[in-house]
């Protein structure tokens, strides 16, 4: 008998994670990203810190004050966005309900400060970006009081962001109308014309482009030099500056009558660059974050509460609590998780699982923030509400893992951490070989300049995280849940796939296929006595034999127990029986007799088999056999993943022969067969050793410690919450097609993340000693370093527009 398993849907099966995530403003580069986290880790209670470059977020985790971490980051000479707005309050009466409201918003994390008007029934909050609505009501709801009216604070914070990026094009212009004249100069240059502006007119133009744009970098770069590190920013203000300071010296110098031996135009064009260049990536930028964006969209603002006497209201989503009825027409998003209580209907889940086909869904069916109804009225019992919702869960796992790091990442961090200062030894020393060289100090100076332009690493910052953020959306649009990077990265080398049968590569939903009774016994009657030992049980084969027995009559069980890994025992009729695996037959030493033989066929036709016992008198009464489908599309994916160069095998309760026979059907060749639930894990451990990189796929209760002994752990998300803890990678339907191509995303995002290393390492290894050669202006150099980043973000974005693909492979 299979080993006991718990495959229905869990109400909750996404624990959120444990943290706080601070956004943060005015990170340019790596090391920007490394010393944010030095401030962090410095704050008492931070027990660890982790910045996202490429998303602009701290991830904290201890018990510091949030005022104390957005201070310690603005002491670092960096920004933490915030935003003012107002919320309804219902229930106050007096000053003390207005006290009393203040001191529990206060106390929700990210709230800066808080101001209660009583005769408004308002609440103004300072808070930073992203406090959750749902965060504000649980506390007022616990110092009891209710959320009222409020804004729709998503479509505000993206109004916010476009707002921020639509400034920035607007820089862009104004530096675009300065830096013309110099480009245009610089284009008649390479075709013998003299279109370069006068010597006043550079001068006037760079010092408009310096006054305008200057301070946001000497200020940063500033911050860096008082705390003894490097970013861009200072590279940018060395380089740039020196430039401009060397053009005015040498117009001191030789006068006015001059303008081609001034180095205005580098200066300018070079701050031109890299506005340009900042503008394009925060445009890609917003690209990477688009599947949570998207995710948090889904959440209707607001509910329709259905009251005890019938009538129906209209009341924000924030506001309802575990146990309100609320209703969803034809059309209408699901406001809350909940359980179907009347009505029928099909419901769009694509948004979370990837199934595009519509799921019928009747009384007792769960439903899920965001899905659509798409044909008829339903009533649900709400079960969780905002950061409980598994729509809220989904997309703080996507987060999460868009805010980890992947191991390789240590190795950028380590060179951040010494980048700049190398760069600024290989700048001086540019400057003295090309005075040494007998070079002007004019020319030298040039040349030193071009290196810290060329040398500015943003994209080397970018290049994991943007990767990841990509990838990690792109797994999401499809149903697909990333734990963190370092699941990308062990997904990658994954070169053998074990699955566990019972509800993962079959239906999970056995059927009593034949029941064979011993001599001296009736088929109803061995029936019926299966039955009274089974209905207490939820497992599978329980269900298949009571689904049988129908409305018969049948005894009562007493002293009913579980025999883990073998099956039940329990008295019935005063008669102690057991019903179970060929496993608990064997250990009994009861005597099939002619039924072994039928045994033996129906295990060669891959049913699995339960024996009816009287352990006492050592005797056998009946034989079951159990069909399960295999889930469609199991045998594709089985071959799918052969081509993915991936082996598969499968591990089963099942006794060897019915085993054997339901891989045969799906084109499995390695099977471990009559295992048990600590066999799994010593199995997976087995072929470990052996040498290969195994990931487990299992949805059970007792496939938790298989999944956490593999290399990989992947959880079917209609599985339990234990069997998706254990797990690396989630997937939110039970389909085993998504884990070919949960382990085509982890490579393909694995592949981006090497590509953009070689790419950003790589244009630094050639850019410098072609600067410090004198082959690249300062011009030049900014251009290439501002589409450097650039391209490393589009090419992460390539991963967006990934879809899980069947992939062809011939079958043995």
């Amino acid at each position: 008998m299979e080993t006991q398993k718990h495959p229905a849907m869990p109400e909750a099966p996404l624990r959120p994670v444990p943290h706080l995530s601070l956004p943060v403003e005015g990170m340019t580069c790596a090391s920007c990203a490394g010393r944010v986290e030095r401030a962090l880790r410095k704050v008492p209670g931070v027990t660890e810190a982790h910045v996202n470059l490429a998303s602009e977020q701290a991830d904290i985790a201890g018990t510091a004050a949030v005022a104390d971490l957005a201070a310690a980051v603005r002491a670092a000479g960096y920004g933490v966005p915030e935003a003012e707005r107002s919320i309804g309050i219902e229930g106050m009466t007096c000053a003390s309900c207005a006290a009393r409201v203040e001191r529990a918003l206060a106390r929700v994390p990210g709230v800066l400060s808080v101001s209660v008007n009583l005769a408004a029934e308002r609440a103004t909050l300072r808070t930073l970006a992203g406090v959750e609505d749902a965060a504000l009501a649980a506390a007022l709801a616990k110092a009891g009081y209710r959320l009222g009216a409020i804004p729709d604070d998503a479509e505000a914070e993206e109004q916010a962001a476009a707002a921020k990026l639509a400034r920035q094009g607007r820089e862009v212009l104004v530096a675009t109308a300065i830096a013309a004249p110099f480009l245009i100069g610089m284009v008649g240059m390479a075709f013998g014309q003299d279109w370069m502006p006068g010597t006043w007119v550079q001068l006037a133009l760079a010092t408009a482009m310096f006054a305008w744009f200057g301070p946001r970098f000497w200020r940063a770069a500033w911050g860096a030099v008082k705390d003894r590190t490097g970013n861009m920013d200072l590279l940018v203000s060395l380089g740039t500056g020196a430039a401009f300071l060397l053009s005015l010296w040498t117009m001191w110098r030789h006068g006015t009558a001059h303008p081609h031996g001034l180095y205005f135009e580098a200066a300018v064009v070079v701050l031109f660059f890299v506005l340009l260049g900042k503008w394009l990536e925060a445009r890609a930028k917003r690209g990477t974050g688009a599947a949570i964006r998207a995710l948090l969209a889904m959440r209707p603002r607001n509910a329709r509460l259905l009251d005890a006497d019938g009538t129906e209201r209209e009341v924000p989503a924030a506001a309802v609590v575990a146990g309100d009825m609320v209703v969803v027409r034809p059309g209408e998003r699901v406001p809350v998780d909940g359980e179907v209580t009347s009505g029928e209907a099909g419901v769009d889940e694509s948004a979370l699982t990837g199934e595009s086909r519509p799921v019928e869904k009747a009384p007792g069916a769960k439903l899920a923030t965001g899905t659509v109804v798409l044909d008829g009225r339903l009533v649900l019992r709400t079960t969780a509400v905002g950061n409980e919702t598994t729509l809220a869960r989904v997309a703080a796992m996507v987060a999460a893992a868009q805010a980890s790091r992947a191991p390789v990442q240590k190795l950028v961090d380590r060179v951040s951490a010494v980048f700049v200062p190398v760069v600024l030894g290989i700048a001086v020393a540019t400057l003295l070989g090309w005075l040494l060289a007998g070079a002007g100090f004019e020319e030298a100076v040039l040349h030193a300049v071009a290196v810290l332009v060329i040398a500015c690493p943003c994209a080397l910052g970018l290049a994991t995280p943007a990767a990841i953020m990509a990838g990690t959306g792109a797994a999401a649009r499809a149903g697909i849940l990333l734990r963190d990077a370092e699941a990308i990265e062990r997904a990658k080398s994954v070169d053998l796939v074990a699955f566990d049968k019972t509800g993962t590569l079959t239906e999970g939903r056995p059927r009593l296929a034949a029941l064979h009774p011993a001599p001296g016994t009736t088929r109803e009657a061995a029936l019926a006595l299966a039955a009274a030992l089974q209905a207490g049980s939820e497992h599978p084969l329980a269900r298949a034999v009571l689904e049988a027995q129908g409305d018969a009559p049948k005894p009562t069980a007493e002293s009913f127990r579980a025999l883990p890994g073998r099956g039940v025992e329990g008295a019935v009729e005063g008669r102690r029986l057991a019903l179970g695996s060929p496993r608990l037959l064997a250990e009994s030493g009861a005597d099939p007799g002619q039924l072994a033989a039928l045994a033996e066929q129906e295990a060669s036709a891959g049913r699995s088999l339960a024996w009816l016992l009287d352990p006492a008198g050592h005797a056998v009464l009946a034989l079951l056999a159990f069909e399960d489908a295999p889930k469609p599309g199991a045998a594709d994916a089985v071959a799918a993943l052969r081509g993915l160069g991936v082996e598969v095998a499968m591990l089963s309760g099942d006794v060897a022969p019915a085993a054997r026979a339901a891989a045969e059907r799906l084109g499995i060749a390695r099977v471990a067969a009559e295992v048990l639930p600590d066999g799994k894990a010593a199995q997976v451990a087995a072929w470990r050793q052996d040498g290969a990189r195994v990931a487990m796929v299992g949805d059970g209760i007792n496939d938790a410690p298989a999944l956490a002994a593999a290399d990989l752990g992947i959880a079917m998300g209609t599985g339990t919450d234990v069997a998706i803890a254990a797990a690396g990678i989630t997937l939110m339907r039970g389909d085993p097609a998504l884990v070919p191509a949960a382990l085509d995303i982890t490579r393909r995002t694995y592949g981006k993340v090497k590509g953009n290393l070689a790419w950003a390492f790589g244009y630094n290894l050639l850019g410098l000693p072609l600067a410090a050669l004198g082959f690249l202006s300062p011009a030049l150099a900014g251009a290439a370093m501002a589409m450097s980043s650039v391209s490393v973000v589009a090419n992460a974005l390539l991963l967006a527009r990934w879809r899980p693909r069947p992939i062809r492979a011939d079958r043995p």
